[in-house]
């Protein structure tokens, strides 16, 4: 007798479901897509900063590598994409060749890779524009309103499947930050020294991806994650903390415990929001606990060497320090740009990773942008 039992259907999609990486989760959707659309060759998504304006390349998957990968453009500075907003409508572009006399970096890049047609959908979250998608062939002509109407299904599923994943990133650190903001009344830390260090960490993060190998997912999550680089001292004690003084050894070796309690404090916060296998997590960790290491040896807490100290941990502490210099304190005013760049070009190789030093002061004109943009409250 037959069982009344059938298990041979395979879920196309069951993949999203499990504890893979974002990435691996929207190529399942990309490949199910392209059973029934094969010309959809590429997908990309783009997010949105809207304190900055920003619109920053994030993923994307398909057969070529992509012609935009750790690029950033202000919204509106790219019409075309001010205009889906505008209307409230996607936008479907089926002859890419009206763009041929585009000036923007993206349209030419887009252009010399040989797409011919595009479809744009925005992304939102909350009412609010989260990013967007581009669904890119090589055939002209191929979106049509048919196709569309089957299309848009996996597009909406795509941008949920990112906004979910960002946002369960944002309801983690929004409880983090804010415990983090209660224990700025503790110590001579702004909240406009975590804005800038984050976004100091991301310019760096994109002029050394190359170098590193970073995509643009690991790139956002380093802007994401910077700020909660020095959330151990809340576990420091004020007489330790506050100290206007130079600390004495005992209280020193107190102090040094800060990365080491940030990590016991991330894992316990990722356990309780059941997120402790998150894509992403470790980089997380790593710059909690590895941000104070030293390239030769001399940093703490495991005194870690060179590549053994993780990229992402080497890029906020060339962020952190730059932004302390900078920045004005009980004990200290502000410094110059030019005279902390020379400290940190003295540190290069030594104390810091030179590549990423490198990237600070060769990108002043975005550093001193997001100065400017976020300043010190001398009130608060």
């Amino acid at each position: 007798m037959s069982s009344p039992f059938m298990f041979d259907h395979e879920d196309r999609l069951g993949p999203i479901d499990r504890n893979v990486s974002l990435l691996d989760k929207v190529r399942t959707i990309h490949a199910a897509l392209r059973e029934h659309f094969p010309f959809v060759q590429r997908i990309a998504a783009a997010v949105f900063d809207p304190e900055t304006d920003m619109l920053k390349t994030f993923l994307f998957t398909g057969e070529e590598d992509s012609p935009l990968t750790h690029y950033s453009a202000k919204l509106t500075d790219a019409p075309s994409l001010r205009a889906i907003i505008e209307k409230g409508q996607p936008r479907v572009v089926n002859d890419l060749a009206i763009f041929s006399g585009g000036q923007h970096e993206h349209t030419q890049r887009v252009a010399a890779e040989g797409y011919r047609a595009s479809y744009t959908m925005p992304m939102y979250h909350q009412s609010r524009l989260f990013g967007f998608l581009f669904f890119n062939s090589y055939d002209a002509n191929c979106f049509s309103e048919e196709a569309l109407r089957q299309i848009d299904p996996f597009g909406h599923l795509i941008a949920l499947t990112i906004i979910n994943d960002l946002t369960s990133l944002q309801t983690l650190l929004a409880t983090v930050k804010t415990a983090r903001d209660m224990a700025h009344a503790r110590d001579d830390e702004t909240g406009s020294h975590l804005d800038r260090m984050s976004r100091f960490a991301r310019v760096i993060a994109q002029a050394v991806a190359d170098r590193y190998e970073l995509t643009d997912e690991t790139i956002e999550k380093i802007f994401i994650f910077s700020p909660l680089h020095d959330i151990g001292k809340i576990a420091i004690p004020d007489r330790v903390l506050l100290k206007p003084g130079k600390l004495d050894p005992d209280e020193e070796a107190l102090m040094r415990t800060h990365p080491i309690r940030g990590r016991e404090m991330i894992d316990q916060m990722l356990t309780h929001f059941q997120v402790g296998q998150m894509q992403g997590s470790d980089i997380l960790r790593n710059i909690a606990l590895f941000h104070h290491e030293a390239i030769d040896g001399t940093g703490y807490p495991d005194g870690r060497t060179g590549m053994d100290i993780p990229i992402e941990a080497r890029i906020v502490a060339v962020a952190d320090i730059f932004d302390a210099l900078t920045s004005r304190r009980p004990y200290k005013p502000a410094w110059n740009n030019d005279d902390a760049f020379a400290l940190l070009r003295q540190l290069a190789g030594r104390k810091l990773d030179e590549h990423c030093v490198n990237a600070l002061i060769d990108n002043r004109e975005a550093i001193e942008a997001i100065q400017q943009q976020f300043q010190e409250n001398i009130i608060g």
